[in-house]
């Protein structure tokens, strides 16, 4: 391995600076990536980057991709043939490697909160017939103030920029917490509640610690609960051990692996013909007819995939098969890979299982809406982050107030401009099954936005491009609040080749075109 050279990163920001990016993690490093030749400021509150990969996971936590389906065009792992999912520690030694290998510890200020932003454009400024007044991002003065602590001083410094990039994150910081009514919730449970956003900061002595012996419940049935309640069987092995209750609102498909009964997972979402089943926003007549007539070949679809789950897990058996079906998880990127050994822990009684629609605490636990009382000496709760939370405690008014529509999505153009916030981006808000090729893309086509390869549409155009989104998203699942583009990602990545005026169909041949998955690699810069 060669020797890491030593990293300079920036330590002041140059007083001519007129675009700054607002964290560090995969959507901040690949913003700076693109947008270098703005000589941007990116302001990374931790002393390291990799947000979300660095600073919120578990030990045990490992990407749930491939690693070719989780790189970046232009940057390749080392081992990309390595089979297994990378863990943590390989995603941060990644993302650190991209920023060496392009040189962007220059524009990385670290230690350096954000603590709150002011519009310096007017007050009719968001709310004009083009987007920021002119349509144009760059409009030679200071828009946005940006207030920045840094190290342990609680003094803010003031910075203006034309242009800010939101790459906060949808994920950690800000838990998302159940509310009781009075008398029902922790302050009557006479044992310990924990976060899962605080059990990521111990170290694995002190989670071994913390969990071995004890009768602990793990509220919620995501990614973050399962793998939490796989750590906590692990430390209740041998004797004296204790099983570990899982709490499960909400059923979702989870997934043993990439292979569907010997297929591989590609073929069903990933190709343009897999994804041609499926309705995209703001389609025309002609093709909403044609999705209707395709509904029972997406049903079959679906239907073939939990044929293969039913059979390869013990879901009946543990009274956790979704009534609802594998798409509707799928494409509002619900589902969940299973970790190793997960349903060998429920066989050896080590991970159980209780459905509850509500619940709250009592003295030695908690409650279930049934009257159930679950004992605990300990409850995780595994019910993820106010990510938006985030964003509205720096924005000011009235964009504050517009960070969510009437449908609980972020209402974002190309899945990054809001037509009523002027001269801000938003980046790595929209999911998919490789998050880091939404947000490289959308940082690409953001650099040609700001180069002015092309133009915006009028701000009520672009609202209805998301309305159109929004409800197309709500026709294909029921959790559609999430934002996913999972069944349509090509066709999302198409529009902005277009805008780029770059290449849409990017394989060799029509047969590849058809049947062959799209990843990063498709997109290296033509």
């Amino acid at each position: 391995m060669a020797q890491q050279q030593p990293r300079c990163t920036r330590k002041a920001v140059p007083p001519a600076a007129r675009v700054a990016i607002i964290g560090g993690g995969i959507s901040g490093l690949a913003a700076a990536k693109q947008l270098a030749a703005h000589d941007p400021v990116l302001f990374e509150a931790t002393p390291s980057v990799g947000g979300v990969w660095k600073h919120c996971v578990y030990r045990s936590t490992r990407l749930q991709t491939p690693r070719p389906d989780y790189e970046f065009s232009d940057y390749s792992w080392r081992n990309r043939d390595d089979p297994s999912f990378p863990t943590h520690a390989e995603i941060v030694d990644y993302l650190e490697g991209y920023a060496d290998r392009f040189d962007l510890w220059r524009y990385i200020m670290l230690g350096a909160k954000v603590v709150g932003v002011k519009f310096l454009g007017g007050a009719a400024a968001g709310f004009t017939e083009l987007w920021s007044g002119t349509g144009e991002p760059l409009q030679g003065k200071p828009m946005w103030e940006v207030g920045v602590a840094t190290g342990d001083s609680d003094a803010v410094q003031w910075y203006k920029f034309e242009f800010v990039v939101m790459c906060t994150g949808k994920y950690g910081d800000v838990p998302r917490m159940p509310v009781f009514p009075p008398g029902k919730g922790p302050e009557v449970f006479k044992g310990k509640v924990m976060h899962s956003l605080d059990y990521c900061k111990l170290s694995e002595q002190e989670t071994v610690e913390l969990m071995r012996g004890k009768k602990v419940v793990v509220v919620g049935y995501k990614k973050s609960a399962i793998d939490l309640a796989l750590e906590c069987a692990q430390a209740n092995q041998g004797e004296g051990g204790e099983a570990c209750t899982m709490l499960v609102r909400t059923l979702h498909w989870v997934v043993p692996s990439y292979s569907i009964w010997g297929l591989p997972f590609f073929l069903f979402y990933s190709t343009r013909l897999a994804q041609f089943l499926y309705e995209r926003p703001n389609q025309g007549l002609f093709r909403s007819l044609l999705c209707r007539l395709m509904s029972p070949l997406r049903s079959g679809v679906s239907k073939f995939i939990e044929s293969y789950l039913a059979w390869k897990l013990p879901l009946a058996k543990y009274g956790l098969r979704p009534e609802h079906p594998f798409v509707e998880d799928y494409a509002s990127c619900q589902m969940a890979i299973l970790p190793d050994g997960f349903f060998d822990m429920a066989d050896r009684d080590l991970i159980r299982f209780r459905r509850a629609s509500g619940w709250c605490f009592s003295e030695k636990g908690v409650v279930l809406d049934d009257g159930t009382q679950v004992e605990a000496d300990l409850v995780f709760l595994a019910t993820g982050f106010e990510g938006k939370d985030k964003l509205r405690a720096v924005l000011p008014e009235p964009f504050r107030g517009l960070v969510v529509d009437k449908s609980g999505i972020m209402p974002l153009y190309r899945g990054t401009i809001h037509p009523l916030i002027p001269n801000m981006a938003f980046v790595g808000y929209v999911e998919s099954v490789s998050n880091l090729h939404t947000s490289e893309l959308r940082c690409r086509w953001l650099a040609g936005l700001l180069g002015g390869r092309f133009e915006l549409p009028g701000v009520e155009e672009m609202v209805r491009h998301v309305d159109g989104e929004a409800e197309a998203m709500r026709r294909t699942t029921r959790f559609y609040r999430r934002h996913c583009i999972s069944t349509y990602s090509i066709h999302d990545s198409d529009a902005m080749c277009a805008d780029l005026g770059a290449r849409v169909h990017r394989k060799p041949n029509w047969l590849a075109e058809l049947l062959a998955p799209y990843n990063n690699q498709d997109y290296k810069e033509d």
